[in-house]
């Protein structure tokens, strides 16, 4: 088996990749990576000295693969299979990519802002930059709340990478900002992305490690 997955099951970023590789039933080894253990925080940077998860290798190419997008690129280009995840007409492509990145800057990323805050010491903690997160994200649920009147998946009646970036992006983000009563649009294509079997195999092996997700604390 010439693939080899580092991630952690309870990573937003991983479960993008993850969604790709189950999606076409890719053979791959999984390494879990503990960053609080020396040993295996130490294996992980010998490979990608960046420390970021999740990363591919390909022992057959010889190549480290970091990023998920870039995962989910290489992937569909060397690992094609039944569901392809990338389109071959360039122009339907980069709308995928664009979407690919709204998914990952405008709530990813807030998310992981909000997330991180939360388990800072009380006195380095960023309420103002919290703040802004949120309101990203409000911006962009209003996005795909109008969106989702009319598709099934991000792109349309396709599942593409897009929703790859979308399902742990809302996931995560209904966590630590649950959906409005009026985002109903966007609730069902959570919904629909949690129901997807490659996105629930990711949230049940995710699952043992759900207690780990720091809530937020009483104010």
């Amino acid at each position: 088996m010439s693939l080899e997955f580092y991630f952690h099951p309870l990573s937003s970023f991983c479960h993008k990749a993850l969604i790709a590789l189950y999606e076409n039933n890719t053979a791959f080894v999984p390494h879990t990576v503990d960053l609080a253990d020396e040993k295996s925080r130490n294996d992980f940077r010998n490979l990608w000295p960046i420390g970021k998860f999740p990363v591919l290798r390909d022992t057959k190419q010889d190549r480290i693969i970091p990023e998920s997008s870039i995962i989910i690129e290489y992937l569909d280009q060397h690992y094609s299979g039944g569901t392809p995840l990338i389109p071959s007409d360039p122009d339907v492509a980069r709308e995928v990519r664009l979407k690919d990145r709204f998914y990952d800057s405008y709530v990813h990323a807030p998310v992981q802002k909000i997330v991180g805050d939360r388990i800072r010491p009380h006195d380095v903690r960023d309420p103002h930059g919290v703040a802004e997160a949120k309101a990203q994200m409000l911006v962009a649920y209003g996005i795909v709340e109008k969106e989702m009147a009319t598709r099934i998946w991000a792109m349309g009646d396709f599942f593409s990478m897009a929703d790859c970036a979308a399902a742990p992006a809302l996931f995560y983000g209904n966590l630590v900002m649950p959906l409005a009563p009026d985002f109903k649009n966007l609730a069902a294509y959570l919904q629909r992305l949690m129901l997807r079997p490659s996105y629930a195999r990711v949230l049940r092996e995710a699952q043992p490690y759900m207690a780990m997700f720091p809530k937020e604390e009483a104010q």
